[in-house]
């Protein structure tokens, strides 16, 4: 999967990007689902997690770039803090914003005022974005990227300009007393369109519509060339015994108001009617109805306005909160982990290296999750290279070897999502995808048996890995007798040996083990390892050894602890 994207905080600006997806029980087999469900309690935060986790590239540059914007917000937890304020601001503002209702209902002056009120708290946002950025600590590329990105948005949308225009419109509706209406009218004084000339602090005088209309056309001087207000006429009182209000007035005394709607006067013209309902609530009714129809267009057309502003302000900000969130649960999480007492670091990601793993002091962060004594934990070291590419991996049982083959699974997917590991040090060369070959569950095993369902599962991975690939393969073949299980498992290595996969092989077949340095020299190249949990009289030490297996050496060291060994039964 190919993703072309313009800013991200996932990836470089302008990458193209090759990503695969984890196979869906990966981040299971590998403990991961728990720390996904331990970082947030939030449901659609955790998918996000577990969403970016799961989409994997080999792209070193991805990794590193994840990493540098990982480590600022780490250390820097007053930024967290104060983005996450910001993100539940602008989170409120998306649920509750009328900037973007699409409503067919004609809008008033009441909502031009709010979407100015909204807008003017979208540029506030931004700002506190700005400033949040402006941090001098911040090194990463990422989060200086966003910062100038940010800058350029707030520039590029004259935001600097819109304070001062929201500060000049802003009136306060109880401000409004009267409003001024034009009304053009042809040869026999039909309502051909009507706009709004003024809105006015001050209330018109009372008089008689009439005889303002008839002093206005009797005397020459009274007719103007321009049609701008000069608050000389007066008003008629809406309401009153007799009487149909203002419209109803124009209506019956000269001429029928058309609909602003309508070019002519038609008779296909709507007519603007109300009724009679007392002065006060009539005077609300008439001016809401008359400004609804004549500031409608004007409105939407600021609403369309005022949107795009709101959509370089807030949308655009607001896709980088998924991936911002990200980093910031997870850091909060792992600091968490931290002051409990367990060791991260920051991964060094490589496009290519001979060394293709070198992990230090690391650990399987679902144990430390759970261990109350994090110190009680056994950290180990390993390494991949061209002559350790196939670790086969043996020891008692419960000796860790689950444990350490998770662990080594969570560096590269942890490493490659940007997130600090559970090691001391890790420098490796990014995996393109990780495959896992844990034991499936009865019922997934029913019509093929378990060795069948196996067997086509290890084919289906091993045709897609390749080179860079991971493959963690946990009691593989060993639902079958040993004999049957060791002649599958044996080409099972040396077909993975050809394509050079990194592999570890934790099984209980320590003649798999053992024959690792015959594998070795029948490769054309990558070689094979026998891996060890070792045991210390008898005990588990949970360490890692490069050292041929250990054999019936534990049995004869537990025999002897219980006294089970024939000659110790037969003497007794």
């Amino acid at each position: 999967m190919h993703q072309h994207t313009g800013f991200s905080l996932l990836q470089p600006a302008g990458a193209d990007i090759a990503y695969r997806r984890l196979p869906e029980h990966v981040l299971h087999d590998l403990g991961l689902e728990a720390f996904c469900e331990a970082v947030t309690g939030d449901a659609r935060e955790r998918r996000l997690i577990t969403e970016i986790l799961s989409q994997i590239t080999e792209d070193a540059n991805v990794a590193a770039y994840r990493s540098e914007i990982f480590a600022d917000i780490y250390r820097l937890p007053e930024l967290r803090q104060h983005m996450t304020e910001l993100f539940r601001k602008i989170q409120f503002m998306k649920d509750f914003s009328s900037m973007h209702k699409t409503s067919d209902e004609e809008l008033g002056l009441w909502h031009l005022f709010h979407r100015l009120d909204e807008l003017a708290d979208y540029i506030r946002t931004v700002e506190a974005l700005q400033e949040c950025l402006s941090d001098d600590r911040i090194r990463s590329k990422g989060l200086l990227a966003l910062r100038d990105d940010i800058a350029d948005l707030y520039e590029d949308a004259c935001f600097s300009e819109m304070k001062q225009d929201i500060a000049a419109l802003k009136i306060k509706a109880s401000d409004v007393q009267s409003v001024t209406l034009g009304i053009n009218v042809n040869e026999r004084f039909e309502a051909v369109s009507i706009g709004l000339v003024s809105v006015n602090r001050k209330p018109f005088k009372k008089s008689g519509v009439v005889s303002n209309f008839a002093d206005a056309i009797a005397a020459k001087d009274r007719i103007r060339d321009t049609a701008d207000w000069d608050g000389d006429l007066h008003c008629q009182p809406v309401g009153g015994e007799g009487q149909h209000g203002i419209i109803g007035a124009l209506q019956d005394d000269f001429l029928a108001v058309r609909s602003a709607c309508s070019p002519n006067a038609g008779a296909g013209s709507a007519t603007l009617t109300a009724v009679t309902d007392g002065a006060a609530a009539s005077s609300t009714f008439y001016l809401d109805t008359v400004m609804n129809r004549m500031l409608s267009s004007l409105v939407k057309k600021l609403r369309d306005t005022l949107t795009k502003y709101a959509n370089t302000a807030i949308v655009h900000v607001s896709g980088l909160m998924p991936e911002l969130i990200y980093y910031i649960r997870c850091a909060e999480y792992i600091s968490s982990l931290a002051e409990k007492g367990c060791v991260f670091c920051a991964a060094q990601a490589e496009a290519e290296c001979d060394t293709s793993m070198e992990a230090i002091g690391f650990y399987n962060l679902k144990l430390a999750m759970h261990t109350e004594h994090v110190g009680e934990i056994v950290p180990n070291d390993l390494r991949f290279d061209r002559a350790h590419t196939v670790y086969i991996l043996t020891g008692a049982n419960r000796g860790g070897k689950t444990t350490v083959t998770q662990a080594v699974g969570q560096l590269f997917i942890l490493a490659q999502g940007g997130l600090f590991v559970p090691a001391e040090r890790f420098r490796y060369v990014p995996c393109d995808c990780v495959f896992t070959h844990f034991p499936a569950d009865e019922d997934k095993t029913t019509d093929l048996g378990r060795l069948g369902e196996e067997c086509v599962r290890f084919r289906e991975i091993f045709t897609a890995a390749s080179g860079r690939s991971l493959l963690l393969l946990n009691e593989t073949f060993s639902t079958t007798s040993f004999e049957e299980g060791y002649y599958i498992a044996k080409d099972a290595v040396k077909a993975l040996m050809t394509k050079a996969v990194r592999t570890i092989y934790n099984t209980h077949m320590h003649k798999l083990g053992a024959d690792a340095g015959a594998f070795t020299r029948e490769s054309t190249g990558a070689g094979a390892a026998s891996l060890i949990m070792q045991t210390d009289g008898g005990k588990r030490s949970f360490r890692l050894a490069q050292a041929p297996p250990e054999g019936s050496s534990y049995a004869k060291d537990i025999a002897e602890k219980y006294g089970v060994t024939y000659e110790m039964l037969v003497s007794s």
